[in-house]
């Protein structure tokens, strides 16, 4: 990411217009800037260290959030890592979602809501209501149904195809 002055300067007048930052009272010869999520959406510190590190580095998993948050927030456990989530999810409107579990991994990713171009390219697509297949542009009920089934085929023939490689491992381990 590439931000110039006027650019980062037109960022917070906007955010200081909306109370979402002030400037930060300080000796130095910068001046330097503070958030203020916790006093308008009314955060907690370990729901803004999970916010800042999906807004920085795109979905992750439940792990890697916990150990990247760890500058901004100390999780106890993983459990309080799903937590947070689960907080964030349950908010109104939900702020943080699941993503699919991609084929070969082990554990879902969450992403964050708070933009409307979050992309979710890298990840299968999500099984749909039907109805809500009709609205899709360019494509009828059916095909958008049959195009999920072939993703999930293909996925779960990659899980599977795995699977047979781990079991050739354990086996070879064994004679």
């Amino acid at each position: 990411m590439a931000l110039d002055e006027d650019a980062v300067r037109h960022a917070l007048h906007a955010l200081n217009q909306h109370g979402l930052a002030r400037s930060a009272a300080t000796d130095s010869r910068v001046a330097k800037f503070e958030h203020r999520l916790q006093d308008v959406f009314n955060f907690h510190r370990h729901e803004i260290a999970l916010l800042c590190v999906l807004l920085l580095r795109g979905p992750q998993t439940p792990g890697e959030l916990r150990t990247r948050a760890e500058r901004l927030y100390q999780f106890d456990d993983l459990a309080a890592v799903h937590s947070a989530l689960n907080l964030l999810m349950r908010r109104e409107p939900p702020l943080v979602k699941i993503l699919p579990r991609q084929p070969g991994t082990k554990e879902a990713r969450f992403i964050h809501l708070l933009s409307s171009d979050v992309r979710e390219s890298s990840a299968p697509r999500a099984p749909q209501d039907p109805s809500a297949a009709s609205e899709t542009p360019g494509g009828s009920p059916d095909t958008e149904r049959l195009a999920r089934l072939e993703d999930e085929v293909a996925a779960l023939r990659s899980e599977l195809s795995d699977l047979k490689q781990q079991l050739a491992f354990f086996q070879k381990q064994f004679q």
